[in-house]
């Protein structure tokens, strides 16, 4: 999952979503460095990511971009996961601009984010990035960012044509993986 997914299934809990979307710049121990509620989210973002990689429609998906990024075919698929969550109106009340709005409001009220968040986090808030999923070229936006950040790999052009040419297959993928995925946070948040 990428970040908005991560914000959506820490279920408005402002400590979780810290630690669910500061948890890929949080290195092992490192972790124990904040609250117990931010470490939650940590932990809880650790899990989904786990479910989320080993999920058969994730790896199914996913194969579509392994040709051309190999290991990193699964990142593409959180990026892409994140587009149709955005366009699914009723996980958003009243709406995902108050959604990311209030996501950002809690980022902002925490003094203690990693230095690589840190530094990411401004344009996060300026560009709107958890809005702006919704729209196909935030989503190619997305994918040339994590093409920018990744070792090894420089070319997002076939990314975005992959995104492109399979959009119908990908929204069908979501749809049947993201309640399960919602179950599982669910169940790691409140157990019993």
């Amino acid at each position: 999952m990428n970040f908005l997914a991560h914000a959506y299934l820490s279920f408005n809990h402002p400590e979780i979503v810290v630690g669910n979307l500061i948890s890929d710049f949080v290195k092992g121990k490192q972790r124990l460095d904040y609250p117990e509620r931010i470490q939650e989210g940590i932990m809880l973002h650790r899990a989904i990511d786990g479910f989320t990689d080993k999920h058969p429609l994730t790896k199914q998906a996913a194969s579509l971009f392994r040709p051309h990024y190999g290991l990193y075919a699964a990142s593409f698929m959180d990026v892409v996961y994140d587009h149709y969550l955005a366009l699914d109106t009723e996980k958003f009340t009243p709406s995902l601009w108050d959604f990311a709005q209030n996501v950002y409001g809690i980022l902002d009220s925490q003094p203690i984010l990693p230095d690589k968040f840190h530094r990411i986090f401004p344009y996060m808030k300026t560009q709107n990035w958890l809005y702006n999923y919704q729209f196909k070229e935030g989503i190619h936006n997305s994918l040339r960012g994590l093409v920018y950040r990744a070792a090894y790999i420089s070319d997002s052009g076939p990314a975005i044509e992959i995104f492109d040419k399979n959009y119908d297959l990908f929204r069908q993928c979501y749809l049947a993986f993201f309640p399960e995925v919602e179950d599982f946070a669910r169940k790691m948040l409140y157990p019993g």
